[in-house]
C-alpha cells in the first residue's frame, strides 16, 4: 500500500536520559533574574513526550514545583506556545487545539479537518476520552453545535471511531464501493453526499486505497476529480483530506505547512501544531516531501518565517537543515 510508508521522526528518545538532571537544568534556566531560553530548548526539544512527562514528574518530586506553571510564568508569545505544547501529552494537546478551534465566535474548520481526518481509530478514542475529561463535554456534542449538514455528520462518524482497523481489506467490497461512489456522484444528476462520507469515514485506509484504484479503473477518473466535481465547502475539504492521508500522509502535512507559511503572514498556530504533533511520528518524511514538492527545505522556509527563541525551538524540532 502506498500510504503504508515507513515513518521517520525527527525527535528520538535521548540516550543516557536523566529526568532529575534535566529537571535541575530547567530549574537553573528559570531561577533568578532572566531566563536561559536556549537551555530550555536544549532540554525539551531534544526529548520525547514520554521523557518530558518524566522530567515534569521529577521537577515536582525533587523541587516541589509545577514545571508547566514555572514555564508559563517565565516564557511568552509563540515560544511559550511551542514549549507548553511539547509538555502536554499528545492527546491532551490535540484536545486543546480542537477546543480552541471551536471556542468563542466562529469555528476554525480547517483545524478540525486537519486533526480529525488524519487520526486512526485508536488516536480518535484517546482524543474523545480526554476531551470529555478536560472540558466536561463530549467532543461529538461540541462538534455538532459548531458545524452543520453533511460536514457535521462526517465529523460525528469519525468521532464515533467506526473506521475499520488498519489492515482490513476486502477487494470484492472495494469494487462494490467504487460503484456506489460512482452512482452517488458522477453517475447521476445531483450528488448523494451520504454515500461519500459513509464510505470514506468507515473503510480502513488500506481498503480506501483499493477503492480509489477501482474507481479509476471503473470511470477513468481519479477520486480527487470526482470529489471536486461533486462536492464543495467543508465537506469537500474534509473528504479530500482523507484521500490525501490515504495516499500519502507526509504529502498532506507538507502541503499544510506550505499553506501556513505561503503569502503574507504566517499561520503560526498550524505551523506549531504540525511540527509538534508530527515530530515523533514522521516529520522527517514530511521534510523530504516538502523539499520535493517546493524545491526548498522546510528548515530554510521556517527559518525565514519565524524569529527569536520561537524560531530556535521549531528548528530544533525540525532537525538538520
Amino acid at each position: 500500500m502506498s500510504w503504508y510508508y515507513t515513518p521517520h521522526p525527527t525527535v528520538y528518545p535521548a540516550e543516557e536520559f536523566d529526568a532529575a538532571g534535566d529537571a535541575a537544568a530547567l530549574r537553573k534556566a528559570m531561577k533568578g533574574f532572566g531566563t536561559d531560553e536556549q537551555a530550555i530548548i536544549d532540554v525539551l526539544c531534544a526529548r520525547t513526550n514520554q521523557q518530558r512527562q518524566e522530567i515534569s514528574e521529577a521537577f515536582t518530586r525533587e523541587l516541589g514545583r509545577d514545571l508547566i506553571e514555572d514555564l508559563k510564568s517565565e516564557l511568552g508569545g509563540k515560544f511559550e506556545d511551542v514549549i507548553i505544547g511539547l509538555m502536554l501529552p499528545p492527546a491532551k494537546y490535540l484536545c486543546k487545539q480542537l477546543h480552541k478551534a471551536m471556542d468563542g465566535i466562529g469555528t476554525n474548520e480547517k483545524t478540525l479537518i486537519e486533526i480529525l481526518c488524519s487520526l486512526n481509530n485508536e488516536q480518535i478514542h484517546d482524543v474523545v476520552a480526554n476531551y470529555e475529561e478536560m472540558y466536561d463535554r463530549p467532543l461529538a456534542e461540541h462538534l455538532c453545535s459548531e458545524t452543520s449538514g453533511s460536514f457535521r455528520r462526517l465529523l460525528t462518524m469519525i468521532c464515533i471511531g467506526s473506521r475499520d482497523p488498519q489492515g482490513t481489506v476486502d477487494p470484492d467490497l472495494a469494487v462494490e464501493q467504487a460503484n456506489q461512489l460512482y452512482n452517488a456522484g458522477e453517475g447521476k444528476l445531483g450528488t448523494d453526499e451520504e454515500v461519500f462520507y459513509k464510505i470514506l469515514a468507515h473503510a480502513s485506509f488500506d481498503q480506501l486505497e483499493i477503492v480509489f484504484d477501482e474507481y479509476k479503473s471503473l470511470t477513468g477518473r481519479t477520486i480527487e476529480q470526482a470529489l471536486k466535481a461533486e462536492l464543495s465547502g467543508e465537506l469537500y475539504d474534509a473528504l479530500s483530506s482523507i484521500v490525501e492521508c490515504v495516499q500519502m500522509t507526509p504529502h498532506f502535512f507538507a502541503k499544510r505547512l506550505h499553506k501556513a507559511m505561503d503569502g503574507v503572514g504566517t499561520d503560526d498556530a498550524a505551523l506549531i501544531r504540525i511540527i509538534i504533533c508530527r515530530s515523533e511520528i514522521d516529520l522527517q518524511n514530511i521534510k523530504d516531501e516538502f523539499e520535493q514538492m517546493y524545491n526548498k527545505s522546510l528548515y530554510s522556509v521556517v527559518k525565514g518565517e519565524t524569529s527569536g527563541d520561537y524560531k530556535r525551538a521549531l528548528l530544533a524540532l525540525i532537525g538538520d537543515a
